[in-house]
């Protein structure tokens, strides 16, 4: 007769959603006080989008498909390659390697991640407030940021900037809720996590 043994592998990794919801936190942030008018577009926001909002995030969507998250691998390196394309269409004109985009095709570049996030938001409605939040407020900056550019109005790109600030406040809460909850093993920021 013949025997087969099975082994039982536990998953000691660390959780790589905050540092992801950091990343896009921090950055968002930073980008949308620009947006706001508070200082001008420069190397800071630039190299926060290369290496925080873009390379930590397509890191931490790699640590997330190990973990077997198709949620957090799909979002996290989705929008760490976001990042990365954005500070690309900053860049590439000023080196010469090819024209900036024009401001309605700004629009449709933003209109498709607002319908990107639109369906990750659907998502999190399986998981918790916080996400939500997160979420939600993504999809209308989005909506926000494509408007300003169809229609070329400034006044919609700054409350865009204000509306992003909220984003990004909303991620980083829910990055450290995350951190903080973990650290003390209990509820010291709750996440409103969703009765299934």
């Amino acid at each position: 007769m013949e025997q087969t043994t099975t082994t039982k592998i536990t998953d000691t990794t660390a959780n790589p959603a905050p540092l992801g919801l950091a990343a896009f936190a921090l950055t968002t942030i930073l980008l949308n006080l620009h947006n706001a008018g508070f200082y001008g577009m420069d190397a800071m926001i630039m190299s926060m989008g290369i290496f925080y909002g873009g390379l930590a995030q397509l890191f931490v969507g790699y640590m997330e498909w190990k973990k077997g998250n198709t949620f957090g691998t799909i979002a996290f390196t989705s929008y760490g390659a976001f990042w990365l394309s954005l500070v690309c269409l900053m860049i590439l004109p000023k080196m010469g390697i090819a024209e900036a985009p024009a401001k309605i095709a700004m629009a449709y570049y933003l209109g498709v991640w607002g319908l990107f996030s639109f369906f990750l938001f659907i998502g999190t409605l399986k998981l918790n407030r916080a996400l939500q939040v997160v979420f939600g407020t993504l999809v209308l900056l989005f909506a926000l940021l494509a408007i300003a550019n169809a229609t070329e109005s400034h006044e919609i790109h700054i409350i865009a900037g204000y509306e992003g600030i909220i984003c990004g406040l909303a991620a980083l809460y829910t990055a450290m809720a995350q951190v903080l909850n973990e650290i003390y093993g209990k509820t010291i920021m709750p996440l409103g996590i969703v009765k299934k």
